[in-house]
């Protein structure tokens, strides 16, 4: 058996990932959830506990962690968290529920955390501390840099480049080959048909420019690709 969990973050994400741990996507003990959140001190979620803010990892050194954070006004939170952490890259647990159906070949970094419903085909990457939300679809060579999150039925066609710490948006499809750069922030439902700078905001079908993104300040600051 893995080593006992923590999950940094109570929110709807983390809850979700508790469950997919609970459901066999991880193989050890849920100690329970970590939050800065003082209204949720003591707290009991979905029967797990709340063990206390941050500062409780201490009183676990064995423990691995996952942090499960992140809103489409709030996505560099993850990162944030990481950097504030400073814990060794094989701290990091990965969760995958069993109902994914990733191929044989597929990669995934530590820290990330993928649910039911998702498929990965052929030769795709998936960085650390990535959120992969329900009935994601990634298809053959696909690259998910660190810190993205890929939200619910999220379709990626062959070759497409997402990179570090971008959001899509639920039911986000993106043509085959195209980037979406650094720290970007695609809308809902948008269908994306031309590469995606770094740090902009697109969205429509097709999506278009909207401007900075609310993470476009990460750019310069964010831990870079392999860091955790």
């Amino acid at each position: 058996m893995s080593a006992s969990l923590l999950i940094v973050g109570s929110g709807g994400f983390g809850r979700e990932t508790a469950r997919a741990t609970l459901d066999g996507g991880y193989d050890g003990e849920l100690l329970g959830f970590l939050d800065d959140d003082p209204a949720r001190a003591g707290a009991v979620l979905d029967e797990i506990p709340v063990l206390g803010g941050l500062g409780a990892l201490a009183q676990h050194p064995e423990a691995q962690v996952v942090v499960a954070t992140g809103r489409p006004d709030n996505f560099t939170s993850r990162a944030r968290i990481v950097a504030r952490l400073g814990l060794a890259p094989e701290r990091y647990a990965t969760v995958v529920h069993p109902g994914a159906h990733l191929g044989a070949d597929t990669v995934v970094g530590r820290g990330t955390v993928v649910l039911a419903g998702t498929v990965a085909t052929a030769g795709v990457r998936i960085g650390a501390h990535v959120a992969v939300m329900p009935q994601v679809v990634l298809t053959h060579d696909d690259v998910v840099g660190d810190f993205a999150t890929l939200a619910s039925s999220v379709a990626l066609a062959g070759g497409v480049d997402v990179g570090e710490g971008s959001y899509l948006g639920a039911a986000t499809r993106v043509r085959q080959g195209l980037r979406v750069g650094a720290w970007s922030l695609i809308g809902m439902g948008s269908l994306v048909l031309d590469d995606v700078p770094a740090g902009r905001t697109w969205f429509g079908r097709p999506a278009r420019d909207r401007g900075p993104s609310p993470a476009a300040d990460t750019l310069a600051d964010a831990p870079q690709g392999g860091s955790a």
